[in-house]
């Protein structure tokens, strides 16, 4: 897929006020600190489009953007750990399942893993969670220019490993590095053979 184009719609924290849901739509989501701004920015080669931060937690919205103007791009907040209140971490939480479990367009959540870490708990229990409300997802492991291949093969064997006591079977998963731009093409070209088969 080449990206001709990709603009900033809008942020909410109310679902209500998303765009229609006539396009196929791409959420992406992971702990704090994951690198995923990075890694959407490298996706649509677009530097700059989704904010990057030193700080974890940054993203609070549900920030929606429009690519080739036939496709939606959707940045959700981190999980796991970040400045702010336990009762500003429930709403997020509440808003970001009713968003997940109800967006009748949600083609497939991409779920962001550090690939430098061990299996946290906190990303093999989301991983369940979606299992669990029936939503399709793969697994994107970032930042795998910070070590070896076979360090980054070790880490993916063993949280495929984690999820096979919860699923018979493990989705797809893509190494990737925002420096080196990895698995940028396999990403794309998943996500344009969902996009051929989306009907309304």
């Amino acid at each position: 897929m080449i990206i001709k184009s990709a603009e900033f719609q809008c942020s909410n924290t109310r679902t209500d006020k998303l765009p229609p849901a006539v396009l196929p739509e791409y959420a992406f989501i992971g702990r704090s600190n994951v690198g995923k701004s990075s890694l959407i920015n490298m996706l649509v080669q677009k530097k700059g489009l989704a904010k990057t931060s030193q700080t974890p937690g940054k993203t609070q919205l549900i920030n929606h953007f429009l690519i080739n103007e036939n496709w939606q791009l959707v940045d959700l907040p981190g999980y796991g750990y970040a400045k702010t209140s336990r009762s500003n971490r429930a709403d997020w939480q509440k808003f970001i399942s009713f968003y997940l479990r109800n967006r009748e367009n949600l083609q497939c959540v991409f779920v962001l893993v550090d690939s430098r870490l061990e299996p946290q708990k906190i990303d093999i229990e989301f991983c369940s969670w979606l299992g669990e409300n029936g939503l399709p997802f793969q697994l994107i492991f970032t930042k795998a220019d910070k070590q070896s291949r076979v360090k980054t093969d070790q880490v993916v064997a063993k949280f495929r490993k984690s999820l096979l006591d919860i699923f018979e079977e493990v989705p797809e998963h893509y190494i990737t590095s925002a420096e080196t731009q990895d698995g940028r093409d396999e990403i794309l070209n998943f996500i344009h053979g969902l996009n051929k088969t989306f009907t309304r």
